[in-house]
């Protein structure tokens, strides 16, 4: 069951994928961003991240831009400034969600309406069927941590399909239009499934 949300969602469209879930760090130094952060950071809210179709991650004008009618709520966790006029910004991936239309303000910020909040993933124990997946996922897991350039998600969640899911899509070399089906499908265990064929196939468990 989907969740209408009133009024409209900012959008930050990039070439790349979040997840639920996930962790995204951006670099903000475009004055529209740089206000989207700031409005979100007073009203508490989240934006939407949506991946690029078309055009650019930094405005051009004249430009045409498209992106997927799916994406995943960015939450804002940390924002340090890191010199004049621009921003660190550290998000985490919340619900997904879809919209029906956009439109561009004058500053060049995209705002979504008719926006959907999609359902979570259910809870689902991966099982034995999945069990080298899980465990290689641990594995990757166990020797990212040592790079200190790592930024994994706080909470670990190997007992749930959709979180396993998730983390291997995010790592997996796969081209970004599958990233972004993989991550608007509805059912967690189709979507393992998929990682987990992937796996095999590259005998990597």
């Amino acid at each position: 069951m989907t969740t209408a949300i009133s009024g409209t969602l900012p959008l930050f469209p990039l070439r790349t994928v979040l997840f639920p879930g996930g962790r995204l760090s951006l670099k903000v130094f475009e004055a529209r961003y740089l206000d989207l952060v700031s409005s979100c950071l007073r009203e508490r809210q989240p934006f939407g991240v949506v991946c690029l179709l078309q055009g650019g991650e930094v405005r051009q004008a004249g430009a045409a831009t498209r992106f997927e009618p799916v994406g995943v709520l960015a939450h804002l966790a940390e924002v340090d400034a890191i010199g004049p006029g621009m921003l660190k910004v550290r998000c985490d991936g919340g619900a997904r969600f879809q919209w029906s239309a956009v439109h561009e303000d004058a500053d060049g910020l995209w705002q979504a309406a008719g926006v959907s909040i999609l359902p979570a993933d259910p809870a689902q124990p991966p099982g034995e069927r999945f069990g080298g997946a899980v465990q290689a996922l641990q594995r990757a897991y166990a020797a990212l941590a040592q790079r200190p350039e790592a930024d994994l998600p706080a909470e670990r969640h190997f007992d749930d399909a959709g979180w396993i899911a998730n983390r291997w899509c995010e790592l997996l070399p796969v081209p970004l239009a599958a990233r972004q089906q993989l991550m608007a499908l509805p059912d967690p265990l189709q979507r393992l499934t998929l990682v987990d064929e992937f796996l095999r196939g590259k005998q990597l468990i």
